[in-house]
């Protein structure tokens, strides 16, 4: 597991700010509004308003906020769902875009994970995510799922459609 701050130790994901979300678009207002199920901290925190021109790889702690039954297939399938949050956006990184500009078109193109060993969704979770190639308006990318005592719980990997649209 990378060497990286606890949980605990990180703020959690601030909201886009009310003034910013009113010049999206109303589905994306929609979207970014509503109250996930997950809670995330980034173990670097991007401004997707903003973004900088980064190397592809992060760390994004996670856990279901609230407390699930003791159901093993449960748990499998609330983390298949949120294998789906950061891995696109890990490509993008390198190329300063964000899913938050008008321009910018993401699609998932396929996902693939695989669990090794028991967790539990409700407690944290590291998602080490990066992309060893992002061109042609495809995105490839990783990610390796450790438990907070540092075992490696699950793996993923996803290619996505990245490309910039006219204005």
């Amino acid at each position: 597991m990378p060497n990286v701050a606890r949980a605990e130790d990180l703020l959690p994901h601030e909201a886009v700010p009310a003034e910013e979300l009113a010049k999206m678009p109303v589905k994306l207002q929609r979207w970014l509004a509503r109250k996930g199920a997950f809670e995330f901290r980034y173990v670097t925190p991007r401004n997707e308003l903003k973004p900088a021109k980064r190397p592809p790889y992060q760390q994004i702690w996670f856990r279901l906020i609230d407390r699930a039954p003791d159901d093993d297939t449960l748990h499998r399938a609330l983390l298949a769902y949120a294998s789906d949050f950061h891995l696109i956006g890990t490509a993008m990184l390198p190329h300063g875009i964000s899913y938050l500009q008008g321009n910018v078109q993401v699609a998932s193109l396929d996902h693939a994970l695989w669990f090794h060993r028991p967790f539990r969704a409700d407690e944290w979770l590291l998602y080490s995510c990066d992309s060893p190639s992002a061109q042609g308006a495809r995105g490839l990318t990783r990610g390796m799922i450790y438990s907070a005592d540092g075992r490696l719980v699950a793996s993923t990997a996803q290619e996505g459609l990245i490309r910039l649209t006219p204005e």
